[in-house]
């Protein structure tokens, strides 16, 4: 692996390599190199570079050459799903799903051509005026995460460029493959050197030395809470613009009208996708008590189908890697100690090839307090512990009752409740009656500790832009 530098592939400086372990069966997949400071100041100094020539080109130029990226990767998805099950883990069905919705976003923003429209506001008097244009902010540093480590660099990558800014792409240290082999139909695609740029290496180095650069602009983030605010302090002494995506715990609730299969089979999506390893990743379920027992065997008796294993035969993908095995661990050893019923559900992986693959089965926890790490920490893993509620005052309480706010689920037939516990729910995103994940059209954000600003729709496009005033005075004297 090398880095994309000036539009050139550059060999690494020294020879400090990071191991990337295969989900899927445990072995070594590859290593791939760290950055030294250096070369992330090259970076920098060559998104720098090509900034003013870049910003200069029309949303026309810039959109054919996304078109071109769009081509490419349609042409060849089939190595991205081949990297995505290898490095990720995901099955088969994860990796064309997410390669989807790579091709649906690039082609979302690709129809911004010449939309990207300014305000011409009156102005004190009749012979004054105020431009307000939408200029791209600079140099964009994009921090991209290994859950979805396909879409997730497309969502930052596409808008940014689209707007007129550069990129320097640093991808999470558990996914560099699929990002690097994007930037490379962007460089197959024709993009002028220094407007993509792409390295990898440690958060803790690296990526402090990139946040803290004061030629950096714009940051966006898609990770960890803990890691966000990380990244907050650390960009304050440049006063970079932020995108943050962090964590969530997403509450699943049904109510005692809902259609118990279709909200089952809902569930069976938001909770085990990925793994679990999703920020809109069902994280609390909350049923009304009338249907509460029902709906849990119900969801029992289709969890006990989950497989793991082969990623082509499997319906259920590993964790990331040996720590998130050992942290979902503590957490449900802690619950078991406080009272809490756990069941494990779902059939381990048969076939020796996969036994030392990072899979942990699914497991749904009864009895626990709202108070309790399990209902109030992201897990990240296909955990879900359930309660029972009483009333819709209740069940709005506890769903709230959280310090992430991402998405939110709901089924019912009332559309009444419904609506009312949309205008209470305070969630970025809310499914009634209906799976996720997000569309590139709706804008994806979050309340309280899930972050700042977000992604998607023409709100997320106007995040790389901002708005300058030129005011002018037309008057004859």
């Amino acid at each position: 692996m090398e880095f994309y530098i000036n539009g050139q592939y550059v060999k690494p400086e020294n020879e400090n390599e990071i191991p990337k372990y295969s989900p899927v069966t445990g072995e070594l997949l590859y290593n791939f190199p760290s950055a030294t400071k250096t070369e992330a100041q090259n970076a920098v100094d060559s998104a720098m570079e090509a900034f003013p020539a870049w910003s200069a080109t029309t949303s026309k130029e810039r959109s054919m050459l996304l078109l071109r990226v769009y081509n490419l990767m349609e042409s060849r998805r089939s190595e991205l799903e081949d990297i995505l099950m290898k490095e990720n883990g995901k099955i088969i069905s994860e990796a064309k799903g997410e390669v989807d919705g790579v091709l649906d976003q690039l082609w979302y923003y690709i129809g911004f051509e010449r939309k990207l429209n300014g305000d011409f506001v009156e102005g004190d008097t009749s012979m004054r005026r105020i431009i307000q244009s939408r200029v791209p902010y600079g140099v964009v540093l994009a921090l991209t995460p290994w859950n979805f480590p396909a879409a997730m660099v497309i969502r930052k990558l596409a808008p940014a460029l689209l707007c007129g800014n550069t990129v320097i792409v640093k991808p999470s240290s558990d996914t560099p493959g699929s990002a690097e082999w994007i930037v490379r139909k962007f460089s197959e695609a024709g993009f002028p050197k220094g407007v993509v740029n792409f390295i990898t290496g440690s958060g803790s180095t690296i990526g402090d030395y990139l946040v803290e650069n004061r030629k950096v602009s714009l940051i966006t983030m898609t990770g960890s809470t803990e890691v966000g605010m990380h990244i907050m302090n650390k960009a304050s002494s440049n006063m970079a613009k932020l995108i943050l995506e962090l964590g969530g715990k997403a509450p699943f609730m049904v109510w005692k009208d809902a259609d118990l299969k279709k909200a089952v089979d809902t569930l069976m999506w938001a909770k085990y996708s990925n793994a679990g390893q999703s920020c809109i990743a069902a994280e609390r379920l909350y049923v009304h008590e009338d249907v509460y027992l029902k709906f849990l065997q119900l969801f029992k008796e289709a969890s006990m189908k989950i497989t793991m294993g082969s990623p082509i035969d499997g319906t259920m993908g590993p964790l990331i890697n040996r720590k998130a095995i050992s942290n979902t661990s503590k957490i449900i050893t802690q619950a078991e100690e406080n009272g809490s019923k756990v069941t494990k559900m779902g059939l381990a992986a048969g076939d020796k090839k996969f036994q030392n693959g990072f899979y942990y089965n699914p497991v749904l926890v009864e009895d626990a307090d709202q108070n309790s790490n399990v209902f109030q920490e992201e897990i990240f893993a296909p955990v879900l512990p359930a309660m029972s509620v009483h009333n819709e005052d209740e069940l709005l309480k506890l769903a709230n009752d959280s310090k992430y706010g991402l998405a939110s689920y709901l089924f019912t037939r009332d559309i009444g409740f419904a609506m009312r516990l949309s205008e209470g729910i305070r969630f970025g995103e809310l499914y009634i009656n209906m799976p996720g994940p997000e569309s590139s059209q709706g804008y994806h954000t979050g309340f309280r500790m899930t972050g700042q600003a977000g992604e998607g729709s023409v709100h997320g496009i106007e995040e790389y832009l901002h708005l300058k005033n030129t005011y002018i005075d037309f008057s004859k004297d």
